[in-house]
């Protein structure tokens, strides 16, 4: 069908299909363009999107060649937005209209406009950006006037390499991020679209571009999944398999970035999937990529209360909450925790207890093991630590008094069931108190042991241990002699296992 004059809308300058369907023939004489959706453009590329201005440029291009003329009109009448102003334009004169908007399209033809709908012709083969990753790549970072890098290696031993001996020139990159943008309608989907960075998703890579002056120079960052584990893929122990399927409903998956934190939770994920549980998520961006049993909530979209009132209203027996990062994140992660809804969290950590510690001030102390009950650890990829969390009602470590006695939430190993950690409030600040375990502290006693049997009989000595200080019980006829060899030794000693070390004669 053959077109002569039509109104075309930003969503098919955006898309391209009016590129296709002005090099194609299918338009004869003429396009018009109201003036506000030509503000519309101006807004964007003042927000750091080119990409369109450079389809409009192109767009005035084609047309020249082909001898369709594109004429630019002015309302006289005031209109809220360009989508009023194309719907206008177009009834007033009897005009199709031309667009990618499918919402728009039914609109128009609820209005008795001709419409004409689609979107640019799939474009064919890989991304021009697949041409940097091999299966060991794990992020590239391209950035003008730098040689691509990238990340190569696995979680947690990776190193950064050039991927090109040449450097990137501004031209190459937006081509790259104009390939990007012409598939992701097809291919994947915008996740944040902010005036200086956009983050999408593109089949699976997740892809992150700043423009200046947000960052110095135009960038881009594209990350890959590198792998897709199951849950048996990490050898963890029956106890721990037991816990996640009968006990475990306030799960913290904790690490520091890049060491395959999103990767245990997309196979725990799994593992409730297989034991027929309903899941959802809150990712900002969605990148867990998961079965489509699975309902991705984008937290980037919507406001906390409607996440919130969504997700207790339709009572998932698990979410998941991928990057928790700010005080909302762990409000909506514990009003859901309380009301009943089992919840996995994901949250960068240096160590096991810095997670803990990030619900500390968000959360009363005893309310904490009603919210977290199992934390687990993840480090180059694997499970490094597994803590469960219990309160009770004592005298914290350290304190004597019995009128001190209070709620101490306690950090145990889950597979030792060996206390780590004491948390308790004293006055107005909150304590977090280390406690060594029991082979912590046969570790310790056999340094102290081999550094002294050169010097007399081991059957001769003693030792009372205590978390804080070991005390080494020595004949008096012996001790001078000790103190003298063994000073400097038993001071290095004491700085190496932290711990206080003390000569007593007996």
């Amino acid at each position: 069908m053959l077109i002569d004059v039509a109104v075309c809308d930003i969503s098919a300058i955006r898309s391209r299909f009016i590129l296709d369907l002005v090099s194609g023939g299918k338009i004869t004489s003429k396009i018009i363009i109201p003036e506000e959706v030509i503000n519309s453009i101006r807004r964007e590329v003042k927000k750091g999107n080119y990409l369109i201005l450079e389809n409009f440029s192109t767009l005035k291009s084609i047309a020249e060649q082909v001898g369709v003329n594109i004429e630019i009109i002015r309302e006289d009448r005031k209109v809220l937005d360009d989508e009023e102003s194309v719907l206008h334009v177009a009834m007033s004169n009897n005009y199709p209209l031309i667009t990618s908007n499918e919402n728009l399209a039914k609109i128009a033809k609820a209005m008795g406009i001709e419409v004409l709908y689609g979107k640019a012709t799939k474009i064919q083969g890989e991304p021009i950006f697949v041409k940097y990753f091999n299966e060991n790549v794990m992020s590239v970072h391209l950035k003008e006037g730098l040689m691509p890098r990238g990340k190569v290696g696995r979680p947690g031993s990776w190193q950064l390499q050039t991927l090109e001996n040449k450097v990137m020139d501004i031209k190459e990159l937006e081509k790259i991020i104009e390939d990007i943008f012409e598939r992701v309608d097809e291919e994947g989907f915008i996740e944040l679209d902010r005036e200086s960075s956009k983050i999408l998703m593109l089949r699976n890579y997740r892809i992150i571009i700043t423009y200046p002056p947000f960052s110095d120079r135009l960038e881009l960052t594209i990350t890959k999944k590198l792998v897709d584990l199951e849950i048996e893929d990490y050898n963890l122990s029956p106890k721990l398999i037991k816990r996640l399927k009968e006990r475990a409903e306030g799960i913290l998956i904790a690490g520091a970035p890049g060491m395959g934190k999103t990767t245990f939770a997309r196979a725990l994920a799994k593992f409730y999937l297989r034991e027929n549980k309903i899941i959802k998520t809150i990712e900002s961006p969605r990148d867990l990529c998961l079965p489509p049993t699975v309902t991705q909530y984008s937290k980037s979209k919507v406001s906390s209360e409607e996440l919130h009132d969504v997700l207790l209203l339709s009572r998932p027996d698990y979410t998941f909450f991928d990057e928790m990062r700010d005080t909302e994140d762990f409000k909506i992660f514990t009003d859901l925790r309380l009301a009943g809804v089992g919840m996995v969290g994901v949250v960068h950590a240096a160590s096991p207890i810095d997670a803990i510690q990030r619900f500390i001030g968000r959360v009363e102390l005893g309310m904490i093991p009603s919210i977290i009950d199992t934390v687990i650890f993840i480090n180059k990829g694997t499970v490094e630590k597994v803590y469960e969390l219990e309160t009770k009602v004592k005298i914290p470590h350290g304190l004597t008094e019995s009128d001190l006695t209070r709620p101490v939430l306690l950090v145990k190993d889950f597979e030792t069931n060996e206390v780590e950690y004491e948390i308790y409030v004293f006055g107005e600040r909150t304590f977090v108190i280390p406690l060594k375990t029991k082979k912590e502290e046969k570790i310790i006693e056999s340094m102290i042991l081999k550094l002294l049997e050169r010097y007399l009989p081991i059957e001769e000595v003693t030792l009372e241990t205590n978390d804080k200080e070991v005390i080494i019980n020595i004949p008096s006829n012996r001790i001078n002699y000790i103190a003298k060899k063994c000073k400097r030794k038993i001071q290095r000693l004491e700085q190496k296992v932290g711990v206080k070390i003390t000569l007593k004669a007996i």
